[in-house]
This record gives C-alpha cells, structure tokens and sequence, in this order.
C-alpha cells in the first residue's frame, strides 16, 4: 500500500474501524424516534445519537426502562443506572405487550452472533443444536423485536465467520429465505432494514437479500466481499461513508471513558 493509499485508512486519519462503525450506526438513527436498544455495540450507537445528533430518541430496554438517558454506558439490561434515568419504568410483559407487540416501537436495534444474506440473526448456537461447537448467550427478547419493531437494524462486525451463508439456528427471524416470506407468517414490522458494519453498510433489495450499499473510508468492495461468507453483490452505486468528525470522536470516547 502507498502512502497515497495510507493516508486515507482510518488510523491514518486517527480513529478506528470499530469507532467508524458505532459513530455510522449512530448517524441512522433519527431524532424523537423509539429505539428498543440491545446491549453492546447497540446500546453504544444509541446513547451517542442521543448525545450528538439525537437528544430526542427515546431509548427503550427490555427490562422495563422507557426513555433512559444514562451518563455512561449501561453494563446490561439490569444495570441500575437505566431505571434511575429512565422517564418511566414499567415491567417487562408491559414492555413486550403494550409497547413491542402491537408496532408502538419504531427501531429495534440488534447485535449478532452471526447474520446471513437474508438478515437472519442467530445468537443461540455455532454448530448443531443438539452439539454445538459454541453456545451463544440466546434470544433474550431479540425474537420478539426483530418481528414487531417497525426496522430493524443490525451493527456487528463483518467477517466470514460472522457474515455466513446460512445461519447455523435461527434465533431472530429475518427475510427468510427472502422474496415476502416475513409478509407470509404475518410478521409486521419490516425487518432488517440496515446493517452496520466497521467496513460498510448493507441494505437488502426487493427480494429481502443484504447488498453492499456503502463501504467506510479505506476500504474497498473487494475488502468486504473478502470479509462475506457469500457472494456479496454490490449496489450500482456504492456510498462511500463520511469519515467521523471530531465532535463525534469526542462524544463517543467520552461517553465510553465514563464506563
């Protein structure tokens, strides 16, 4: 690689593919939207659109807090700093029953063990079910919002092992096998409708495939096809992502240095 070419890879211009990604995943979300927020990479895009762009997303956990707006980011679901920001705490059948389930949430935002090119997510198991290579943490309510959120999002990052052709389990339902099957088992919400990665951006097409709609500065599309477990096609006109900016590197590292 030339100097040229060095200048523009993200350590050059001093943050990382991991901070490219969260600070991408976090310019999707939009203000005064209900984001059902899982944790990790999910809940750290989502506290920083709050703290930049966002003020007014109203961040959702599945333990029963609506509305949290934590100072640091939350070690889990029960960590105790969601409920003391939070605008209301409410149980979680409440949360699944009366905010989830009848399409009241507008974003639910996912991380992923392993996705395939129709957006199925599986944290459940590497492996046969009966004897797994891995055990994965499980579903939690990931099921529940990848069905009844009105998109889904997914930030995770891209490699072969990640980026497969079929997942191994199905934990949260995606498209299918693509072409309507979520329209067939009555499922509402729309699915995935972006993915996030710390190369790129995928979106599906009409047929519910994930394509390669924009890749980070510094990488190329032969870099996320390498980085896929299937053929990756390409949109007809590939994005290229805005490189972070200092307000948002700063806001970002602030908020993790207080975790």
């Amino acid at each position: 690689m030339t100097n040229l070419e060095n200048a523009g890879t993200p350590a050059a211009l001093g943050y990382t593919p991991d901070e490219m990604m969260t600070i991408a995943a976090a310019r999707a979300l939009r203000d005064d939207s209900r984001c059902f927020v899982g944790i990790g990479l999910p809940s750290t895009a989502a506290n920083l659109a709050r703290r930049t762009h966002a003020p007014d997303l109203v961040l959702v956990y599945e333990s029963g807090a609506l509305g949290s707006k934590p100072s640091r980011l939350p070690a889990s679901i029960g960590d105790g700093i969601l409920a003391e920001t939070a605008d209301a705490v409410i149980s979680v059948p409440e949360v699944f029953n009366y905010w989830l389930q009848p399409g009241r949430i507008d974003i639910g935002f996912l991380g992923a063990a392993q996705l395939d090119r129709f957006g199925n997510i599986n944290t459940t198991v590497v492996g046969d079910y009966a004897d797994p290579a891995v055990r994965l943490p499980g579903a939690g309510g990931a099921p529940e919002i990848a069905a009844s959120c009105g998109e889904v999002f997914v930030v995770l990052r891209q490699s072969r092992r990640a980026f497969v052709e079929q997942v191994d389990f199905i934990t949260s339902f995606g498209h299918g096998r693509g072409n309507g099957e979520r329209a067939e088992l009555g499922l509402h919400g729309a699915g995935p409708t972006l993915v996030i990665t710390d190369l790129g951006v995928l979106r599906p097409d009409d047929t519910g495939e994930l394509i390669l709609t924009a890749t980070h500065p510094g990488v190329t599309v032969d870099d996320a096809r390498a980085a896929t477990g299937w053929h990756l096609r390409v949109a007809d006109s590939v994005e290229r992502t805005p490189a972070p900016t200092a307000a948002e590197l700063t806001a970002l590292r602030a908020l993790r240095a207080a975790s």
